[in-house]
């Protein structure tokens, strides 16, 4: 069994963009520039935007953070949007989910500029990533996409279970692995929590992607032999013998699954790191020369 080191994999590619960043300010281009919206005071979005905050600084990019309260009005959170749009010098804007209940996140998306999407959600987007067009992929999609090239897993040929049909992850993940490139030209399967066999259809799998938000849901029994396992859960229990008070867990059973797989994410420290990476990948397409 394989650890799929995504902590390892991200600080490589934190390098490389910073070399990336150096030579293109160097050529009299820019430095890419992401600007993030957080509203409110959720604790794993604050964790998580920190990170991304720390992770642009690591790869030489520049980065805004636009604080607003949870009770932010619709129209004013929108009017951001737009003039982000129309900055100039911000190439990336994401807004952190998940939003208060008052506040529509399609509106939200939909407002981004969808050549500054890179959080890849926009219809637009998504519709050019289903015909196979140049676009954002989502970040976790296409952070998973970068562990396996990274790791040089083959996926020619095999059967892929995804579990969970989110826009986030397990609808464009399903897609990016039936295209016809590397990582890709997979037999995807999408199961969901209507899905009958559930058991019987991931004993199938070659590779498995678990993105349900359900801690320890596949378990070793759900498991062939050697497949490859992604975990995209990432869920805080509550662990009164940590000083956090909390436990990350992800949706696999890893202590009983990994035994049995070529290749497993661990969580923390798998999927999550990657997902940064992605976004840090798209930012830096958007400052450049990269057409869409």
């Amino acid at each position: 069994m394989i650890t799929l080191d995504g902590k390892f994999t991200a600080q490589k590619i934190k390098a490389t963009l910073l070399q990336q960043v150096t030579q293109q300010v160097e050529n009299g281009g820019k430095r890419p520039h992401l600007a993030a919206i957080l509203i409110g005071n959720n604790g794993a979005s604050e964790t998580y935007v920190a990170s991304k905050v720390k992770s642009c600084e690591e790869a030489g990019f520049l980065s805004t953070l636009l604080r607003l309260d949870a009770l932010v009005d619709e129209a004013t959170l929108l009017q951001h949007i737009i003039d982000m749009n129309n900055d100039a010098s911000i190439d990336g804007i994401l807004v952190q989910l998940p939003l208060p209940a008052h506040i529509s996140e399609q509106k939200v998306i939909e407002t981004i500029a969808p050549n500054k999407d890179v959080d890849g959600f926009h219809p637009e987007s998504v519709g050019r990533m289903v015909q196979g067009l140049s676009t954002y992929y989502p970040a976790t999609p296409y952070g998973i996409l970068l562990l396996l090239e990274e790791y040089k897993i083959e996926t020619k040929g095999k059967h892929a279970v995804v579990i969970g049909r989110s826009n986030i992850v397990g609808r464009p993940i399903s897609i990016l692995l039936s295209k016809n490139d590397y990582p890709g030209n997979c037999t995807v399967t999408l199961c969901h929590s209507h899905t009958h066999n559930l058991k019987e259809i991931c004993l199938q799998a070659d590779i498995v992607v678990a993105a349900l938000g359900k801690p320890g849901f596949l378990t070793a029994d759900m498991v062939k032999t050697g497949a490859v396992m992604i975990d995209v859960g990432i869920t805080r229990i509550t662990n009164t013998s940590k000083k956090s008070g909390f436990s990350i867990k992800g949706d696999v059973d890893y202590e009983n699954v990994a035994p049995k797989c070529s290749y497993i994410t661990p969580v923390p420290g798998g999927v999550g790191p990657m997902t940064i990476a992605a976004l840090l990948m798209n930012t830096f397409k958007a400052s450049g020369s990269y057409e869409l």
